[in-house]
């Protein structure tokens, strides 16, 4: 397989699920961390490696190192790997997704930001999602046409706050996620609820179902339910450890134990909560972002903008929502028609988040 993103954690966990099948790693693709991407070269003997400069790349003793946006893409073209696993960050990891594809490969996808900015022109039966959620639903589906789907969320890092300490919250405040450790962006995500509204997104393109909702659910031991036109509905449940969807989506059949299973007697109980925008106020436009799913590359970018002006200080926590919120409202009228309009709008949109 090709592994985008092998440092971060999904990376980490794909690499175990890796070793544990015996499952080669042609490419590896990192960023910074050349420190554990160098572990990683000597144990895995990738053919391809890639990182995010010349100046790191020349710190690694490995034959074809690549660097880059372009790194990346050429890596991808030049493997002969079936699969890519796609777990970069953000916007960047987009053209990646679309080049996999190209090149007629399957993409394992954890990166969000594909489908939520481009999913009117990616092939989702290329497609293997990796998201907890996301599994769960393929999971529970089994190939039948569901009423609804809900997906669950954690709440993120201010779930139990007063409200009123949420607006001017530190960055360590909303990187202090209460069940689990992820990367720095999904984890502030987690917390503005951000990540939740790319998933509904992410679930609409890929099962093609419009009726999608999602609710808190406290012990993040439901990932996933879904309701079908019986009246019965059904949930997927599993201990948060990624290397189950991971397997999945590399092998897609499974016949042995992953993680250890659910002791309900242990769990005792269950909360499931509202989301809502009082506390979360990026919830506003889930009904018409569903509508109008093409502006999920408005929304990303401006996202990101924001994310960028809380982690440097210029904007409060409170304002991350509010950027997105006035970005959607000023970019209504987008209606992207190909991918270039898509990186377009990308940039537009970027471009006036900064400067306002």
């Amino acid at each position: 397989m090709v592994l985008l993103g092998s440092t971060g954690s999904i990376g980490v966990n794909t690499l175990k699920v890796a070793e544990r099948f015996n499952i080669r790693v042609e490419t590896l693709v990192a960023g910074n961390n050349i420190e554990l991407l160098k572990e990683q070269i000597l144990k895995f003997r990738p053919c391809y490696v890639c990182v995010a400069t010349k100046e790191l790349a020349s710190m690694l003793d490995h034959p074809r190192v690549f660097w880059g946006e372009e790194g990346i893409l050429e890596a991808i073209r030049l493997s002969s790997s079936a699969i890519v696993v796609n777990a970069l960050v953000g916007f960047l990891g987009l053209r990646p997704t679309v080049t996999a594809i190209e090149e007629g490969k399957t993409v394992a996808l954890a990166n969000k930001e594909s489908l939520v900015a481009a999913g009117a022109f990616i092939d989702p039966s290329k497609l293997r999602p990796i998201d907890s959620e996301h599994f769960g639903l393929w999971y529970l589906l089994n190939g039948r046409t569901p009423k609804k789907m809900v997906i669950t969320a954690s709440g993120g890092a201010f779930r139990d706050k007063p409200l009123e300490s949420i607006e001017n919250a530190t960055l360590d405040e909303a990187l202090a996620h209460p069940n689990w450790s992820m990367g720095a962006k999904i984890t502030i995500d987690s917390a503005t609820m951000m990540n939740k509204l790319f998933e509904l997104l992410e679930a609409r393109w890929l099962y093609g179902c419009e009726n999608v909702d999602a609710i808190i659910e406290t012990r993040s031991v439901i990932h996933a339910l879904v309701e079908f036109a019986d009246g019965a509905t059904t949930a997927q449940m599993a201990k948060p450890d990624m290397r189950l969807p991971i397997a999945y989506a590399l092998m897609q059949k499974i016949d042995v134990p992953v993680i250890e299973p659910v002791d309900l007697l242990e769990v005792g109980s269950l909360e499931f909560r509202e989301i809502l925008p009082d506390r979360y106020p990026i919830w506003r436009i889930k009904d018409d972002l569903l509508k109008h799913p093409k502006l999920g590359v408005v929304v990303n970018a401006a996202n990101e903008a924001a994310i960028k002006r809380f982690t440097e200080g210029e904007i409060s926590f409170g304002s991350i929502s509010r950027v997105v919120i006035d970005a959607y409202e000023r970019f209504h009228d987008i209606d992207p028609s190909s991918l270039d309009e898509v990186f377009a709008a990308d940039r537009e949109v970027r471009r006036w988040c900064e400067e306002r």
